[in-house]
């Protein structure tokens, strides 16, 4: 059996050629999955009517749907784009024409329309949203208000181009 002579010249040696090959080995960055589209939320679209009019309030106003569109995958803000909003309110129900009203987003992807009072629904105040212009994916959301007594929802959109 061959003898192995550990000295401090050989272990020095030995040490640095082991680092040398776990350093060598290359180092690859984490890959970024990306933003996951927004999918279409059940009972979204219920009640939607194609082609509301951009408007700069829904009736009176006193309540506030907000909320944000980027772009699925390097999630960049989407300009310009046209989100669809309507709900039951003080004012009307889903279904009314009146109760339906859209915004575009601004240069942060940023959308803002005043609307009446949300009020709940078969039993949920909750609103509606769509996007629906055709570059991207159409999405419908439906969120649900934590209580009846907010005054603003906020409903974010991350879009797949067709």
């Amino acid at each position: 059996m061959p003898t192995v002579l550990l000295t401090r010249r050989s272990l020095i040696v030995n040490g640095c050629a082991a680092m040398a090959a776990v350093v060598s080995v290359p180092i690859v960055p984490a890959q970024a999955q990306g933003l996951a589209p927004t999918p279409t939320m059940r009972g979204g679209a219920n009640n939607y009517l194609p082609g509301a009019p951009i408007v700069n309030r829904i009736g009176v106003g006193g309540f506030w749907m907000t909320g944000t569109v980027r772009r699925a995958g390097d999630g960049a803000p989407l300009a310009g784009q046209r989100i669809q909003i309507w709900a039951h309110t003080t004012e009307g129900h889903e279904r009314d024409p009146h109760s339906h009203g859209a915004t575009l987003t601004d240069a942060n992807g940023e959308f803002r329309l005043e609307m009446p009072q949300i009020v709940p629904a078969f039993g949920q105040p909750h609103g509606h949203l769509a996007y629906d212009s055709g570059e991207f994916e159409p999405v419908f959301l439906r969120p649900v208000m934590p209580s009846a007594k907010d005054t603003s929802l906020s409903a974010h959109f991350v879009l797949q181009p067709v």
